[in-house]
């Protein structure tokens, strides 16, 4: 972990679109993380609960595409700088085992209760995401990333549709327990799993998001290319329409799943992150349009932290005692008592978490403190 001042690193030598881009996702990921209860929430902010994509399944993709454009901007400029490869490795290697025991931190608080860990998790596969992606930046070329990238989402393809599974025989996936993700997770992965035989962030499926991530630094070497911004937004939207394009398409023979990250579901949310970002560049960037975002820039310049006090703060608002049920049950019951639609409750609860999150980040932001977890 370190901690970027402004003697260091300033707000205007950042790519403002990416730390925008980036701030949405962790805003999306905290309402959608925080509802006021999770039996009254809005289709859009559950997962699918299987096959299909709602606007939830988006958040996790778009920011580990968002994570490889950052790979790529730091390392770049690490590199044209003069950095020591030997001394980049050794940040890569420990930035991502301290994302990872946050992932463990974030699991076991705040009762610390060691005997069920969850080895996996969204931190922890963001680890993973960031290892492979920033080895394979400094390791290996942009058309290796391409090549890596397409051997990898076709082999999972064959394995996880047509490669038969011990015990099991074909896979199916119309059924969640009858795949190779399942499979290994259930024989393979200790600890606590999310849904109980498997876990949506599992061992199989880190390896298509991944690709997610070098889709990410793929898109950023399109990016920079071209020095006419607008050519920049051109070819940023067929790099995205296309990925976008073929992603539906797989997605007829390999269905979109989250929960295993098929690979149209890479293709698919790498293509619409691309065309989103390249939105929030088109908007602000060219034509100037910023008040909107500020919010987002808050939290895109300390993005995992902001992430990492939600999850972590978000404990205290549902600590009871024997006369208080605590702050979001309250919530809900006196709102709902008002006759209010209980889901637009719950979601009102997931911006007001929101905001209280905002505080401590956008006092960071002030003083220019970017921490780099």
């Amino acid at each position: 972990m370190s901690i970027n001042s402004a003697a260091s690193q300033t707000a205007s030598s950042r790519l403002l679109s990416l730390d925008i881009f980036r701030g949405l996702t962790i805003i999306g990921m905290i309402i959608v993380n925080n509802p006021g209860s999770w039996s009254h929430v809005f289709p859009p902010f559950l997962h699918a609960q299987w096959n299909g994509v709602t606007f939830a399944d988006l958040i996790f993709p778009f920011f580990v595409f968002s994570m490889g454009m950052s790979v790529s901007v730091a390392l770049s400029g690490r590199i044209e700088g003069g950095t020591n490869r030997t001394l980049l490795i050794y940040k890569i290697l420990f930035r991502s085992l301290i994302i990872y025991l946050l992932g463990i931190f974030l699991w076991v608080w705040p009762e610390f209760n060691f005997t069920e860990v969850r080895w996996v998790g969204v931190l922890p596969r963001i680890a993973a995401v960031f290892l492979a992606c920033a080895i394979l930046y400094l390791n290996t070329t942009w058309k290796q990333w391409m090549n890596i990238g397409i051997v990898l989402l076709t082999t999972y393809w064959i394995v996880m549709c047509y490669l038969p599974i011990p015990g099991m025989g074909n896979p199916d996936l119309l059924v969640p327990e009858k795949n190779w993700a399942n499979f290994i997770d259930l024989n393979f992965l200790p600890g606590y799993l999310w849904q109980k035989t498997w876990d949506p962030e599992g061992m199989l499926s880190t390896i298509p998001a991944i690709v997610t991530g070098l889709s990410g630094m793929l898109f950023y070497k399109v990016f920079q290319q071209y020095e006419d911004v607008y050519q920049k937004v051109t070819w940023s939207f067929v790099y995205g329409y296309a990925l976008y394009f073929a992603g539906v398409i797989w997605g007829w023979e390999f269905p979109l799943n989250k929960h295993i990250w098929t690979s149209s579901y890479v293709l698919y949310t790498s293509g619409l992150a691309a065309m989103t970002f390249s939105v929030i560049y088109l908007t602000t960037e060219i034509k100037g349009f910023v008040k909107w975002s500020y919010i987002a820039r808050v939290f895109g310049c300390n993005a995992i932290a902001a992430y990492v006090l939600a999850s972590t703060l978000s404990a205290v608002f549902v600590i009871k005692s024997e006369n208080f049920p605590g702050i979001k049950a309250t919530w809900m019951n006196w709102n709902m008592q008002l006759g209010l639609d209980s889901r637009f409750v719950s979601l009102l609860y997931a911006l007001g978490y929101m905001a209280v999150i905002f505080i401590p980040v956008h006092m960071l932001y002030k003083r220019k403190i970017f921490i780099k977890i």
